[in-house]
């Protein structure tokens, strides 16, 4: 393969991550997936709907990602997640850190994408805050207190911390096995609670669920198998294009946030180049304006008062800072790294849960107070 097929196999791997992006905003505007809203429901109302659509995603992703992986098609370690060196405090840390900012921005990230999409000015500053803190936490002043304090502490593992592989090396079956037997019950397990109750069966769960799985799913394959070159001839090394990471990746929507902002502002620094996350997250954005303009839903909206937008920075800034420590956010890590069944991925989402219950809490508080 030579750099005229690299750069043809780019070109093809970002055009179809946009289009599965623009799906992804789409369904999201269309069945108003939001993690966020799936736990203030529960808390507020003890609707689960969204908590069931929430859960059907991961098991879709979760099913769908185990199967690759057991036909050898990809492979847990190739990712951000499954790594050797499980940063659990960052995860935990990094993971509160997220969900109370996110239960002060009115939603994650992904969030904050169709609500702009949809005219939220509001969310196209959270975006911006975010984007900033997450640069800083990336390479930054943050950056630098991240390393030097939370990623100081981890567990060294013989190999990766993904489920399988680590029973791998106790029961002695193939890591593939393993793979398809724990996300196929655990996604079967996932199914069952799902339609318990009536509102997991309803058909906007299905297609929440469904749908938002199924794109995290497609873009494992288009990153970790359509995109995956076995012997790149500019390094001779395995390469997977258009990653930031330069690792297999799925959709996050913290650091490409901060990627594209920078890709923006330095736009005529040829070593700033498009990446998966990056055209995925302008998808997801399109996708969720195309549905606002269908159903002509689309009406601008700005803060309400100085409080408002107070809270809304700070709530970004913490999304920001707290999604680079913990490695990804309601999405990142919430559908994608637990698809990979990666331990840390489970203890952030942990986290994100943790800290968007306290951040209720406190808003509750706080409304209490007032009135």
């Amino acid at each position: 393969m030579n750099d005229t097929d690299i750069t043809a196999l780019t070109t093809r791997v970002l055009w179809t991550v946009l289009a599965l992006g623009l799906v992804f905003g789409v369904i999201a505007r269309r069945t108003r997936f939001c993690t966020l809203g799936a736990i203030s429901d529960v808390v507020a109302m003890d609707d689960w709907q969204r908590a069931r659509m929430w859960a059907l995603a991961v098991a879709t992703a979760m099913l769908g990602f185990n199967i690759m992986v057991a036909l050898g098609w990809v492979e847990a370690r190739n990712s951000l997640y499954a790594g050797p060196r499980l940063l659990w405090l960052s995860a935990l840390v990094g993971g509160a850190l997220f969900g109370f900012g996110m239960s002060l921005a009115s939603g994650c990230g992904s969030r904050n994408l169709v609500r702009l999409g949809g005219g939220n000015l509001k969310s196209l500053i959270v975006l911006l805050v975010l984007a900033v803190s997450a640069s800083a936490t990336l390479r930054g002043l943050t950056g630098v207190l991240r390393v030097e304090t939370v990623e100081r502490v981890g567990i060294d593992l013989p190999a990766g911390q993904d489920l399988p592989t680590l029973l791998a090396a106790t029961t002695g079956l193939p890591v593939t096995t393993l793979a398809a037997l724990i996300g196929g019950l655990l996604a079967f397990a996932l199914l069952v609670w799902v339609l318990r109750q009536p509102e997991g069966r309803r058909g906007e769960t299905w297609l929440g669920g469904l749908g938002i799985g199924a794109v995290i799913v497609a873009v494992w394959w288009v990153s970790g198998r359509l995109g995956y070159v076995p012997e790149d001839p500019n390094t001779l090394e395995p390469a997977f294009l258009a990653t930031s990471s330069r690792r297999m990746e799925s959709l996050s929507m913290v650091a490409p946030v901060a990627y594209a902002f920078e890709w923006l502002q330095f736009f005529s620094d040829k070593s700033r180049v498009l990446t998966l996350g990056i055209v995925a997250m302008f998808g997801v954005a399109a996708g969720a304006l195309v549905h606002a303009l269908a159903t002509r839903e689309f009406r601008w909206e700005g803060f309400a008062n100085v409080e408002d937008l107070g809270q809304h920075l700070v709530g970004g800034a913490l999304m920001g800072v707290g999604g680079v420590v913990a490695l990804g956010c309601t999405v990142g890590q919430g559908i994608s790294g637990v698809s990979t069944l990666s331990l840390g991925s489970f203890l952030a989402v942990g986290g994100i849960i943790a800290g968007t219950l306290l951040g209720l809490r406190w808003q509750r508080w706080r409304i209490e107070r007032a009135a």
